[in-house]
């Protein structure tokens, strides 16, 4: 199994115990004199199974990702924290460039005047290069997982 396949298969098993999380709810209590609409017994099995999966999953995903080597010699772990700070790098300037881009609207000229305090500009500019950055990485990521084989 690819890596990407892993991912997915993780996504999905992660979709599934969330939706199991419902139905247990759902199940948890009922009108006395009513069943359940699924036996909780059950459903805990199931939980228990999917959660195994999951665990399986994400050890052997871990570990491949420490194994695998993007064509710079980073390893993948590396580059998906890499990514992460850049995504977050990316929401703060961004929300700093929202912030000091919003003009106040003066109704007349006894109201305060407010000013921005950074170059709206500059911080545009270094957003278009975070983005092509984590683009470019991603790209990199991306091929990485259809390329490389789960460890087991």
């Amino acid at each position: 199994m690819k890596l990407a396949e892993a991912l997915v298969l993780r996504a999905d098993v992660q979709k599934r115990l969330a939706q199991l999380r419902t139905r247990l709810q759902q199940s948890a209590l009922v009108q006395e004199g009513e069943q359940p609409p699924e036996k909780p017994a059950d459903l805990l099995v199931e939980l228990e199974q999917l959660l195994e999966q999951l665990n399986d999953l994400i050890a052997r995903i871990n570990r491949t990702n420490l194994e695998i080597r993007l064509a710079d010699g980073t390893t993948l772990t590396d580059a998906l924290a890499r990514r992460d700070v850049l995504t977050q790098r990316y929401s703060i300037i961004d929300g700093l460039a929202t912030a000091a881009a919003n003009r106040v609207q003066r109704y007349g000229r006894a109201e305060i005047r407010m000013l921005s305090t950074v170059d709206v500009a500059d911080l545009r500019r270094q957003l278009s290069e975070i983005a092509r950055q984590r683009r470019e990485l991603d790209t990199a990521i991306q091929a990485a997982n259809w390329n490389s084989d789960l460890i087991e």
